[in-house]
């Protein structure tokens, strides 16, 4: 779908990323993940064909995205991080008017609008100013005006930033749901916000590739054991049966109220899978009920920084 080779922009003097190269799939959900001024805005913006790579090529579907015409750019939907909106104009009349700018017949976007409106979660808010809406309404209008033309190629910077905890709960939803029709590209500098989104996820730092894979994957490179709380029922001799059959080390068990237990568990590494779903699986199969499974705090970011550091070395 997307290939990108030995990508490079400079801004007069200044690299902003250089030797990038990775392919994306159809229909895949692609994070890109790096530290402020990793390169990741400068990427989207090539992608999406707003900039002209100094060096390097972008093709979609085969295509040579520079020389592409202005048809096939239309198949790119793009938000970037600030959403361009008119906030004098109400939500339905603002993607309306997008979809229209960008060559789609009135009725076309009449036909389309309803479905986009409730894919990006707005129906309820439709006829309301977009001045008038929080911050995180105001990310689904971009995102509304960045798909109403269909595109095969969503692309969304830093969709996620400044959204409270159950706005980000949502537009996880909204991601998922663009994803089953279109490939998308996200960028965050928050690996916890985009690991349960994406597929894959691609990290950049000082303008460079410097690792790719799935989270199960990165955190393996980066050498350290997962950690996670567990909140299970069962007796302590099966809990503890089920954490040796998946290789972890459980420790500070503490009862809970109606009959659960908590307990902290630091999971092996392992070269194949994923270490958590070999737990999940060996409680199952140990009669344990499993209630919650909870990624420690700061485990993550301990992974990217992980990253980050080795790159630098």
């Amino acid at each position: 779908m997307i290939t990108v080779e030995g990508l490079s922009h400079w801004y007069g003097d200044r690299r902003a990323v250089e030797g990038l190269s990775f392919t994306i799939q159809q229909n895949e959900c692609v994070g890109l993940l790096g530290l402020n001024g990793a390169g990741k805005s400068t990427t989207m913006k090539v992608l999406a064909g707003l900039l002209v790579p100094t060096g390097g090529t972008v093709t979609i579907d085969g295509a040579d995205l520079v020389n592409a015409g202005a048809e096939f750019r239309a198949r790119i939907g793009y938000l970037p991080e600030d959403p361009p909106l008119y906030k004098e104009m109400t939500v339905r009349e603002f993607v309306s008017y997008c979809g229209q700018l960008k060559g789609m017949k009135a009725r076309d976007v009449e036909a389309r609008l309803d479905g986009v409106l409730a894919l990006a979660q707005l129906t309820a808010r439709q006829h309301q100013v977009i001045g008038e809406l929080s911050h995180g309404y105001r990310k689904r209008c971009g995102i509304a005006q960045a798909i109403i033309h269909k595109p095969s190629v969503v692309i969304l910077d830093e969709p996620i930033s400044g959204l409270d905890p159950k706005q980000i709960f949502e537009m996880r939803q909204v991601i998922r749901d663009l994803a089953k029709d279109a490939t998308v590209i996200i960028s965050s500098h928050i690996l916890s916000e985009i690991s349960e989104t994406c597929d894959r996820l691609i990290v950049l730092n000082g303008g460079r590739i410097v690792a790719a894979g799935t989270e199960a994957e990165l955190a393996a490179r980066a050498g350290g054991a997962s950690r996670v709380t567990l909140v299970v029922r069962g007796s302590d001799a099966a809990i503890t049966a089920a954490l040796a059959k998946a290789g972890a080390v459980g420790a500070d068990r503490r009862e809970e109220a109606g009959g659960l237990t908590r307990v902290h568990v630091t999971l092996p590494t392992v070269s194949n899978g994923d270490s958590r779903e070999n737990l999940v699986r060996a409680l199952v199969e140990g009669g344990i009920g499993l209630r919650r499974m909870i990624e420690d705090e700061g485990e993550l970011e301990q992974i990217f920084l992980g990253l980050t550091k080795e790159s630098a070395q």
